[in-house]
């Protein structure tokens, strides 16, 4: 069992005036179109965004940013279920909040009950990504996170930014140098361990130093599998390249200053206490976060954190997220986000229990008329039974107890950096 603990940015003094103001009612906030002037002030001195960093203290348990499904309305339920799990936004590119800054709403606006959370965005234009930062930071998020790591033939392909950037660690050093410059808040780098053929634990080595050595970056966090660029898919990405965790521990080990999280296939709490345990300084699940939320959600905050269970029951959670969804419906304007844009994360909610097919039909039916969350509820939920329904949070499922347990054995050797060539090389 992993003792709770207040992350050491919290305590950073944040400008006032960058607060959002939200009605004082629950998950309601502002739907008006959000006008900065001059934005906030930015150009914080290099030497002052190294001392934020350096305090930062990454999270020990997070849910990874995925592109259509870490939305407000997911990162909502999540919330509910847990509250110290640390949240990220769905990856947005620099230039769609550049180009929005007159809809920045749409894009940025949270409840402030989703923190602690990470805005985490992408780019190659040093510009942009400036901007873009200063836009964000009216939002005031807790960390400002920088995608190195996305496959998508979209992304890292025809877009150029992504994983691609891991073969550009100058210029990624450059990035992480202006995004800092324009925040308040610690920043990092979600990258892989290598792209291609470039997959040596030294090139890995040579991105984290020419990185952290060239900007106030002092937390990276590592999808312990490599990024294959010839075309395969996102989810073949996942699935073909084998998990190297010992490069990561290595990270550790040669590391000493800086702070590493671990993600790629770990699906269950068991195991995320597994690494922690071989220590790890933090850990992020993706997908199994999302298609399970529940089992997996719902023990973060007792079996990770150590706190005391608080009996909370799927009813009770559904009871408030109706309370969000039908305050949102249409906010957007032309009926969006609609009743299924709402409801999507709920789809998970029941994974293995009795009704969950039931649930899932009768809901995709119930989409094509409820205009509430409510009535959605009324019509479909009547698959779920009360047991399921008013049931706390049962035991920690099983997982994969020594998942990491000879890691250490399976380290490469360490890391010798030559300074002057991996700078400037």
């Amino acid at each position: 069992m992993i003792s709770s603990f207040t992350p050491f940015h919290s305590i950073i003094q944040k400008n006032p005036r960058t607060r959002r103001l939200y009605i004082n009612t629950p998950y309601k906030y502002s739907t008006k179109s959000r006008t900065i002037s001059s934005y906030t002030q930015n150009a914080q001195l290099h030497t002052q965004d190294v001392m934020v960093a350096r305090r930062y203290l990454p999270p020990l348990f997070s849910v990874a940013p995925m592109m259509e499904w870490t939305d407000v309305h997911y990162r909502t339920l999540a919330r509910l279920i847990s509250k110290h799990a640390w949240l990220y936004t769905e990856m947005l590119a620099a230039e769609t909040i550049v180009y929005q800054k007159g809809n920045l709403d749409r894009f940025l606006a949270f409840p402030p009950e989703q923190h602690p959370i990470v805005l985490q965005i992408g780019g190659n234009n040093l510009e942009n990504l400036a901007k873009a930062t200063e836009l964000a930071s009216a939002y005031h998020y807790d960390e400002i996170n920088f995608n190195c790591g996305c496959p998508s033939p979209k992304v890292a392909g025809h877009g150029c930014f992504g994983v691609s950037l891991m073969l550009d660690p100058k210029f990624v050093g450059e990035a992480m140098s202006v995004i800092a410059a324009n925040t308040n808040v610690p920043v990092s780098v979600k990258c892989r361990i290598g792209v291609d053929d470039h997959d040596s634990y030294n090139e890995l080595c040579d991105f984290i130093y020419k990185v952290s050595s060239l900007s106030p970056t002092r937390h990276f966090i590592i999808h312990s599998r490599k990024a294959l660029l010839n075309g395969i898919s996102p989810a073949d990405n996942r699935r073909i390249p084998p998990l190297k965790y010992e490069y990561y521990y290595a990270l550790l080990r040669d590391f000493p200053d800086l702070k590493f999280t671990i993600n790629g296939g770990i699906n269950s709490v068991v195991e995320v206490n597994a690494a922690l345990k071989e220590g790890a300084h933090g850990v992020m699940v993706g997908r199994a976060a999302y298609n399970n939320p529940w089992q997996i959600l719902g023990h973060v905050d007792t079996a990770i954190y150590g706190a005391q269970s608080t009996g909370r029951t799927r009813r009770e959670i559904l009871q408030q997220y109706q309370e969000y969804g039908d305050s949102v419906l249409g906010i957007n304007g032309n009926n969006r986000p609609n009743v299924r844009e709402v409801a999507k994360p709920l789809l998970h909610l029941f994974y293995a229990e009795p009704g969950n097919g039931l649930w899932k039909r009768k809901a995709d039916y119930a989409f094509q008329h409820c205009k509430t969350v409510k009535s959605l509820f009324e019509e479909a939920l009547v698959g779920i039974p009360d047991s399921v329904l008013d049931s706390p949070i049962g035991g920690v499922p099983s997982g994969r107890e020594d998942l990491f347990a000879n890691v250490h054995d399976l380290m490469p050797p360490p890391y010798d950096a030559r300074e002057e060539e991996a700078l400037y090389a």
